[in-house]
C-alpha cells in the first residue's frame, strides 16, 4: 500500500510538472530535502536511537551491556538505525507527518560498562565517544547508516545527527584504570588517553562547579574528559570527522553542551561547514532554567553564526501546559521578550520536552495539557521538534526514567493526529513557518495568536482550561472574510468560525479545553524574504535565500547597498535564491531582493559577513590590573573584533582557569592570515579605559588555532 501511494504521489506530480501547474507546497524549493540550511518549513522528531525501535538484533551488544528485558534503563535495548528505517517504510513516521529525524550521536562509543554506585551504566546514549570518525556499532555499519539517509531523503526526510565535541568518555585523574579512560581515537589509531595525555588534547583543571561561564568551558562537565579544542590536533580532527558525516549526506548538526566550549571555537567550527561543500542547519543546546535569561545565551545566539534549543520557549509552556503554575499572559510575555532578544527567531528550535527533561506527559494525567503544547508548538515561531513517544504520552521522572523504549507506534492516538494535521500546514502555509505573531485575545487560560507573512494568515486559539468554555467577543484577525474550518477537525474540540469583511470574528464559546486552528494561504505577487540560511559567511561562500514572491526570472540580490547579478546568483526561483556572498564590509549587513519587474523585498537584517575563512587564536594579556566590578575586553582593526567599536569588543575575557588574574584570556574566531592589530580596554558600567602604546599586532595563522600572548601597555 505504501509504495502504491508513493507511485500516486509521483504520478501527481508528473501530472501537474506536464499541466504547468503549480507544484505541491512540499515540492518547493524552501521545503525541499534538497534545502539544508533552512527548517522553518520542518518538524523534527527526536529519537534516542536505542530507544526507538530494533531492526537488527544481530547488532544487540551482549553480556551485561545489554539489558535483553528492558529493566535496567541505563543499559543498551537495542534500537538501532535498521529500526528507523522499518519505522519509515511502514508509515509511521511518514504519516506523521514529520520532515526531520534528529538522532543519537552515531560515532563510535566505548564499550565498557561502569559501575556507579552499583548500578551499571553503558553509553546506550551516544555520549561517550571514543571514535568520531567510526560508527557505534549497536547502532549499525556506515551502511546501515547510508541506507538511513538515503531512506529518509526518499521519504522528503532530513536526518540530524547530534555532535558532542565537548568531550570523550568518563576518566579519573587518579585511577587510569576507570572505563577507558577518555581514549580519543583517529579511525583506530589512539590519540591519546585523559591519563596520558602528553599532546594536550584534555583539559586536566577537575571538574565544573557551574559557578560561571569560564568554568564550565575549561573544568570538566562531570567526569567527562574534556577536550582541550585550543589545540591544532583536535581542531583538526573534528573539522575532519564532521566532514565523514556531512559527506554522507547528513542534513543537520545538533552540537551538544555548546555553553560548555569555547564560543570562538565554535563560530570558527561552523563557519568551516558552511563555508564547506556540504553546509547544513546547526543549532546547539543551551540549557536554561526555568525563567532563566542568559546575556550570554543571547550573545551566542546572535553572533555565533549557530542556532539554539530554544529552551526559554519550553519551559515556559511546561509552566503554562503542564504545571499550570502561569498563565497564558505570561506565555505571551515569553514570546514577546524572545522575539526582542534573539535575532534569528526562526531558527531557533522549539520544544517541550527532551531527554534531559522530566517527559511532558505526567502519569495518570489528562492528556489534553500535552496535546495542547503540540498545537502550540507545532503552530509557533522557530522550528519545532517533537521528542520520541510524546505522541504515545510516554512519562518518566528525570533521566533515565525518561528515555525509556518505545512503548506504542499507535496512529490512532489524539497527540498523533494532531502532529498528522498540523505538521504539513509548516510547508503549505508560510504564515506557519516564518510569519510574525501577534497576541489577539487573552486572558490567563486562552491566548489567540495570529500568524501573518504576506497575505498567508493562520489563527489559533487555545483555552487550556479543562473545565471552563469561554465566550470570545470582539476578536479580530487578518483572515478575510469568510467561514473557516478548524483544521483539526474539533479533534480538540475546536469550532468554526466567521470572519467579517472587515476583519470581525462573530462571536462564539471556545470549549473547554478547547483548541482550534483557522488558516488562509495567497500567493506574492511582491517579493518577501523570509530567510538567509545560514546566517554567516565569507565572500564567495553560497547562501540560500528563502521567501514568496520573487517570480522566474532573475532580479538582483542586495547585501546592504551592494548588487549581486548574473552568474553570482547561482539559482532562482519564486520562493528560493541562492546566491553568492559578494566581497562587501565584513559585519552585520541586510539581505534584500529586486525582483525583475524592479519590486524591491524588505530587508533580513543582521546577515553577518565574515572577513575570511576563520581560525581561532587565544588573545592573552599579561599584567591588567582592575578594580573590582572592572572587566577586560579585546577590540581590534577587524569585524571579528569590533572593527574599533568599543560597543562591539570581545569579552568580557576570563582570568581564572587556563590563566590566573591579572593574566586575561579568550578564544576568539578570526580571519586566516590576517595581519591583525589590537588593543585591550578596561570596562566599568560606561567607563571604557584603553591600554596605552602602539597598537599590538599579529599575523593569524592559515589554519587551525594559535596563541599570542601580550603585556598591558599603561
Amino acid at each position: 500500500m505504501k509504495s502504491y501511494s508513493k507511485f500516486l504521489a509521483t504520478l501527481s506530480l508528473s501530472i501537474s510538472l506536464l499541466l504547468g501547474s503549480s507544484l505541491p507546497a512540499w515540492a518547493s524549493p524552501d521545503t525541499s530535502v534538497d534545502n539544508k540550511l533552512n527548517y522553518s518549513t520542518d518538524v523534527i522528531y527526536q529519537i534516542v536511537t536505542d530507544r526507538f525501535a530494533d531492526g537488527n538484533p544481530s547488532n544487540n551488544p551482549t553480556g551485561s551491556a545489554f539489558s535483553g528485558d528492558r529493566s535496567n534503563l541505563k543499559l543498551y535495548f537495542g534500537g538501532d538505525w535498521q529500526g528507523i528505517i522499518d519505522k519509515i517504510n511502514d508509515g509511521y513516521l511518514t504519516g506523521m507527518g514529520v520532515t526531520a529525524l534528529w538522532i543519537s550521536q552515531p560515532v563510535e562509543n566505548i564499550t565498557a560498562v561502569i559501575n556507579y554506585s552499583g548500578v551499571n551504566n553503558t553509553a546506550y546514549h551516544g555520549y561517550w565517544a571514543r571514535d568520531f570518525k567510526k560508527t557505534n556499532t549497536a547502532f549499525g555499519s556506515f551502511t546501515d547508516f547510508q541506507n538511513l539517509i538515503n531512506t529518509a531523503h526518499a521519504n522528503n526526510m532530513k536526518v540530524i545527527i547530534d555532535f558532542a565535541p565537548n568531550h570523550t568518555s568518563p576518566a579519573s585523574s587518579t585511577d587510569s584504570s576507570f572505563a577507558e579512560n577518555g581514549a580519543l581515537y583517529n579511525n583506530g589509531s589512539l590519540l591519546g588517553t585523559y591519563g596520558s595525555d602528553s599532546g594536550g588534547l584534555f583539559h586536566h583543571n577537575g571538574g565544573t562547579d557551574f559557578s560561571t561561564i569560564e568554568d564550565g568551558i575549561y573544568r570538566n562537565l562531570y567526569d567527562l574528559a574534556d577536550i582541550n579544542q585550543n589545540n591544532n590536533t583536535t581542531d583538526n580532527y573534528f573539522k575532519e570527522a564532521i566532514q565523514l558525516w556531512l559527506n554522507m549526506g547528513v542534513d543537520g548538526i545538533r552540537f551538544d553542551a555548546v555553553k560548555h566550549m569555547p564560543f570562538g571555537w565554535q563560530k570558527s567550527y561552523v563557519s568551516s561547514i558552511y563555508g564547506s561543500s556540504h553546509p547544513v542547519f546547526t543549532f546547539g543546546e543551551w540549557f536554561l532554567g526555568v525563567d532563566e535569561t542568559s546575556a550570554d545565551n543571547m550573545n551566542f545566539a546572535n553572533n555565533s553564526g549557530m542556532n539554539l534549543l530554544d529552551f526559554a520557549f519550553a519551559q515556559e509552556v511546561r509552566e503554562v501546559f503542564k504545571d499550570k503554575s502561569e498563565t497564558m499572559n505570561d506565555l505571551n510575555s515569553v514570546l514577546n521578550s524572545t522575539a526582542s532578544s534573539y535575532n534569528y527567531l526562526n531558527n531557533m528550535v522549539t520544544f517541550i520536552d527532551n531527554h534531559d527533561m522530566d517527559r511532558f506527559q505526567v502519569a495518570g494525567a489528562s492528556t489534553r495539557p500535552t496535546e495542547q503544547a503540540l498545537a502550540l508548538t507545532l503552530t509557533s515561531r522557530g522550528v519545532p521538534a517533537i521528542y520520541y513517544g510524546t505522541e504515545q504520552y510516554m512519562t518518566g521522572v528525570g533521566d533515565p526514567n525518561n528515555r525509556a523504549m518505545m512503548t506504542s507506534f499507535d496512529t490512532n492516538t489524539t497527540a498523533y493526529k494532531v502532529i498528522q494535521a498540523l505538521a504539513p500546514l509548516r510547508k503549505s502555509n508560510p504564515a506557519l513557518a516564518y510569519g510574525t505573531t501577534t497576541e489577539r485575545w487573552i486572558n490567563n487560560d486562552v491566548f489567540i495568536y495570529e500568524r501573518k507573512f504576506g497575505s498567508s494568515v493562520a489563527l489559533i486559539a487555545i483555552n487550556r482550561n479543562t473545565s471552563t468554555s469561554y465566550p470570545i467577543s470582539g476578536l479580530l484577525t487578518s483572515l478575510p472574510g469568510g467561514t473557516y474550518t478548524d483544521t483539526l477537525g474539533g479533534l480538540l474540540s475546536g469550532n468554526s468560525i466567521t470572519v467579517g469583511s472587515g476583519g470581525a470574528v462573530t462571536n462564539f464559546t471556545l470549549a473547554a479545553g478547547g483548541t482550534a486552528v483557522w488558516q488562509y494561504t495567497a500567493s506574492e505577487t511582491s517579493p518577501i524574504v523570509a530567510n538567509v540560511g545560514p546566517t554567516m559567511g565569507k565572500p564567495g561562500n553560497t547562501v540560500t535565500i528563502d521567501g514568496r514572491g520573487f517570480g522566474a526570472a532573475k532580479g538582483t540580490v542586495y547585501f546592504g547597498t551592494t548588487a549581486v547579478t548574473g552568474s553570482n546568483i547561482v539559482s532562482w526561483e519564486d520562493t528560493q535564491i541562492k546566491v553568492k556572498i559578494p566581497g562587501v564590509t565584513a559585519g552585520k549587513t541586510t539581505v534584500s531582493v529586486k525582483t525583475a519587474a524592479n519590486v524591491t523585498s524588505g530587508n533580513f537584517n543582521n546577515f553577518n559577513v565574515l572577513t575570511a575563512d576563520q581560525v581561532t587564536v587565544r588573545f592573552k594579556v599579561n599584567n591588567a590590573t582592575t578594580t573590582y566590578g572592572t572587566n577586560v575586553y579585546l577590540v581590534g582593526n577587524v569585524a571579528e573584533l569590533g572593527a574599533w567599536n568599543t560597543a562591539s569588543a570581545i569579552g568580557p575575557m576570563y582570568n581564572v582557569v587556563e590563566a590566573s588574574y591579572p593574566t586575561w584570556y579568550f578564544d576568539v574566531s578570526v580571519p586566516a592570515n590576517t595581519a591583525l592589530q589590537f588593543k585591550f580596554i578596561k570596562v566599568n558600567g560606561s567607563t571604557v579605559t584603553w591600554e596605552g602604546g602602539n597598537n599590538h599586532t599579529y599575523t593569524t595563522p592559515s589554519s587551525g588555532v594559535a596563541t599570542v600572548t601580550v603585556d598591558w601597555q599603561n
